[in-house]
């Protein structure tokens, strides 16, 4: 249904008698003044403070969302907009939306989402906490910048705009304060047009203490980075382990190493050999996590992926874990054999725990492989 309106400013909102009146002037004097066709539309999600009545008096629509969370609210809001864009802001008192034209200007020039930048258009005295301006702001954008490469300074400003259409294509899924993560990390993930553009920071003006909690609603953002970041989380440090645990225990297989006066033997091959399960296990969990994460709609698919994903299948996982086995079960035989030109007696762990380390990597490995692209298989009967 074509949109009849242009933009709607959406407003979470719990218990915010004290400054929802004021943001609702503010915006609803934005729209007049600058001839812009929209409407101001408030989220409640279950006030009992009197805001609804407040919000209804001064001319916002009231939306009721029942599911609790800074992100269902906003969902509950954006998704009953009927506007071809929607900026949203925290309805504390602390954002400008008195000054909404650039968000306006860059949208109706094409891009997808408008963020706004507390740091390049002003943080005023005692609007920001002294954590959250030197430590978790710009931690945590810097792990967005370099997980996903997007190019947004100030990660977790409130206040943006986006079109309509692609906040429906982002498919959003998270229901608390780290929806506003997960808003810049699909868009970049989609490959969608982004910008950032000054806003002004300015104290709230509640008596109450915030929703947000400094460490709980952080850790929130940081794990929801963290998990929507496999590579980085999971294969980048699986591939690591997994090849430095390979060469050490291609290396001691053959011989021992002396480094000066220490000797690394079988022993020390033990723990090479783990490196070398753990890093495939870290490597498994990506690909299939990805693999679930892209069939149930979590993540987008990318192409890259796609592409390497068809080159692995039940048939080839099953080929390539067969030849491991077997190659395994060789080395088991060929340390047998040994064994029994011993005239199985006691045996020099020096000497035969060089074939049978290796063997058991192959073996363990070998099933692993077998029962992972089984996994991958069913996760893909989705498609």
């Amino acid at each position: 249904m074509e949109n009849s309106l242009e933009l709607t400013i959406v407003m979470p909102c719990l218990n915010e008698a004290e400054t929802l009146e004021i943001c609702i002037k503010k915006a609803k004097g934005f729209l007049e003044s600058n001839g812009v066709s929209g409407e101001v539309l408030i989220a409640d999600n279950g006030s009992t403070d009197g805001s609804q009545e407040i919000a209804e008096r001064n001319g916002a629509r009231v939306v009721h969302v029942k599911d609790k969370g800074y992100g269902s609210a906003l969902n509950g809001g954006i998704m009953a907009a009927n506007s071809k864009y929607v900026i949203m802001g925290d309805a504390d008192d602390s954002y400008d939306f008195v000054n909404l034209m650039p968000y306006v200007e860059k949208l109706r020039e094409g891009y997808d989402l408008v963020m706004g930048n507390r740091f390049k258009g002003g943080i005023k005295p005692g609007a920001m906490p002294f954590l959250h301006k030197y430590l978790g702001n710009p931690v945590l954008s810097f792990i967005g910048k370099l997980f996903f490469g997007i190019k947004v300074n100030d990660f977790h400003c409130g206040l943006r705009g986006f079109s309509k259409e692609a906040y429906l294509r982002m498919g959003l899924k998270t229901t608390g304060m780290e929806f506003a993560s997960e808003m810049v990390v699909k868009a970049a993930l989609l490959d969608m047009k982004m910008i950032e553009v000054p806003t002004i920071l300015s104290p709230d003006g509640r008596s109450r203490p915030p929703h947000l909690r400094t460490w709980r609603d952080g850790w929130r953002h940081l794990r929801f980075l963290l998990m929507y970041s496999p590579k980085w989380l999971f294969l980048y440090p699986g591939i690591m382990i997994a090849l430095v645990g390979l060469v050490a225990t291609i290396m001691l297989a053959l011989n021992p190493i002396t480094l000066g006066n220490t000797v690394f033997d079988v022993h020390t091959m033990l723990y090479t050999a783990l490196m070398v399960l753990v890093g495939y296990q870290f490597a498994s969990f990506y690909t299939i996590s990805k693999v679930y994460a892209t069939s149930s709609g979590l993540l987008p698919s990318t192409k890259p992926f796609d592409s390497a994903f068809k080159l692995f299948n039940l048939e080839r996982g099953l080929i390539l874990g067969t030849l491991m086995l077997l190659a395994g079960f060789g080395l088991t035989i060929k340390a047998i054999f040994f064994w029994q030109s011993m005239s199985f007696g006691d045996l020099v762990p020096a000497v035969t725990l060089r074939q049978v380390i290796p063997a058991v990597l192959l073996i363990t490995v070998g099933v692993q492989t077998i029962l992972n692209s089984f996994i991958l298989s069913i996760l893909e009967l989705k498609k």
